[in-house]
């Protein structure tokens, strides 16, 4: 699966970051990095935690 962020809708508050931080990550300028695009099967369930919290909705996962 491939992680995807709509960066039109993104407005970096960080909550993904908190639910995956393996896979999203606040920068000392508050700017979001995605450190990995594609999710392995074990971090799924916090993927979709980030996905679900993220109050833009601007995350979504792909085959």
């Amino acid at each position: 699966m491939k992680i995807d962020v709509d960066w039109d809708l993104c407005d970096g508050n960080g909550v993904c970051a908190i639910e995956a931080p393996g896979v999203f990550e606040m920068d000392d300028d508050d700017e979001l990095h995605v450190l990995k695009e594609d999710i392995e099967e074990e971090e799924r369930p916090q993927v979709d935690a980030a996905i679900r919290v993220c109050p833009k909705r601007a995350l979504s996962l792909h085959p």
